[in-house]
């Protein structure tokens, strides 16, 4: 069985991505709801997997009131992806990032490809992280807040320099809830601290030479409404990603 999946993509210029569809083979898993506890029935492997199904850190994963569990947990994560395995309108960008808002996941791509997908948390309701076009810029391995010193951020990578805004690990509870920036779980901002590519600024001017890479944030989340990804339907769906304007 084939199911066609919708991506929007670009032109060099100022362009408006447009939807398109594309086929991928349907995965041979079923999903359903249960109770979380207790998790020692689980393997730490299939904690992992959870943790990304679910949206919620380790510390979280137990205090959720139901969680979707796979019928099966096989090593290669991407067979769980919402996302589209392939984005042919990405497939002239060595690298690009895709942080879906209204369904808490991301997608990293090379040459059109998703290599590796996970969840977020975004902005919370008053907090709301913008979507829009942007690039990866510097990086810390840890990043204190100038906002509130308690917020100490490892593996910080800014995506918007002169709004403060960027990919790190912190809390996931399964919703978001961050101040702007997108919240990943350990593992996942681990892996982008060292797969993205920040920018390149001259050594004088301090002035921008070469953007780093690609960041597509998309969509919005609809607070109203129960989190998409505790319906077992929604799994077989797969994610479609939102109509942004790109400038270059």
């Amino acid at each position: 069985m084939l199911r066609t999946r919708a991506f929007c993509g670009w032109l060099p210029a100022a362009t408006v991505l447009c939807g398109f569809g594309f086929a991928q083979t349907e995965r041979a898993i079923t999903w359903h709801v249960e109770s979380p506890r207790p998790l020692s029935r689980f393997s730490r492997s299939q904690l992992t997997l959870l943790s990304k199904l679910n949206h919620a850190d380790a510390a979280h994963l137990a205090g959720l009131p139901r969680i979707v569990v796979p019928d099966r947990f096989d090593p290669d994560e991407l067979l769980y992806s919402p996302l589209p395995r392939e984005v042919p309108e990405l497939s002239e960008e060595r690298k690009a990032l895709v942080v879906d808002l209204a369904t808490q996941v991301f997608g990293a791509y090379e040459n059109g490809r998703l290599v590796r997908w996970g969840p977020v948390s975004s902005g919370d309701r008053r907090h709301q992280t913008p979507s829009g076009t942007y690039h990866l810029n510097w990086h810390a391995r840890v990043h204190v807040s100038s906002e509130n010193s308690s917020w100490i951020m490892p593996w910080y990578f800014n995506f918007a320099s002169r709004q403060g805004l960027g990919l790190h690990q912190y809390t996931l509870p399964g919703r978001p809830a961050s101040h702007g920036c997108a919240r990943m779980l350990a593992v996942d901002a681990q892996w982008l601290f060292q797969w993205g590519d920040g920018w390149t600024l001259d050594d004088d001017t301090r002035e921008l030479v070469r953007p780093g890479t690609l960041v597509l944030i998309v969509g919005k989340y609809n607070f109203g409404a129960p989190q998409p990804w505790l319906r077992p339907e929604w799994w077989s769906e797969g994610v479609t990603l939102h109509q942004i304007a790109i400038r270059r």
